[in-house]
């Protein structure tokens, strides 16, 4: 086995608690009034709530499911954009750490997320061996002499 096990621990740990959180975002963006109240504070219409937390919910399904990596690559590089834009919001209307470090937080997940996706990438997976205990699937023609 060529992939460390602590790698993909890592990354399962990460990717779940991130997605966990931005689910959760989406959920409160969508049904609760004092974060919809939030987005009226930053000057943002009432329907990019609802875009957002859309788009946060594919993106969740992107990263868990197993889809090209580059359908990954570009989920990753959504909530980056997210994540800065929530970050630049808060700071724009002079919010607190208490507003803006969830958004903090959240971003230390999606680093540690990507980190983790990346070492997975860049790792050989293990061989499939089924071929080589099934006996020569392909054998090689041979060349009778007479």
């Amino acid at each position: 086995m060529n992939r460390s096990k602590g790698i993909v621990i890592g990354f399962w740990i990460a990717t779940a608690l991130f997605c966990l959180q931005m689910s959760f975002t989406a959920y409160a963006q969508l049904r609760l009034p004092e974060v919809a109240e939030a987005f009226t504070h930053f000057g943002f219409p009432a329907y990019f709530r609802v875009e957002l937390s859309l788009a946060k919910l594919l993106g969740v399904l992107l990263l868990l499911a197993p889809v090209p990596a580059r359908l990954k690559e570009w989920a990753y590089a959504g909530f980056a954009i997210n994540l800065g834009s929530a970050l630049i919001a808060h700071l724009s209307v002079g919010d607190g750490p208490e507003a803006w470090g969830f958004a903090v937080a959240t971003g230390v997940l999606w680093g540690l997320s990507y980190y983790f996706w990346r070492r997975l990438q860049s790792t050989p997976k293990s061989k499939n061996l089924a071929p080589a205990r099934m006996g020569n699937v392909f054998p090689t023609p041979t060349t009778e002499t007479t």
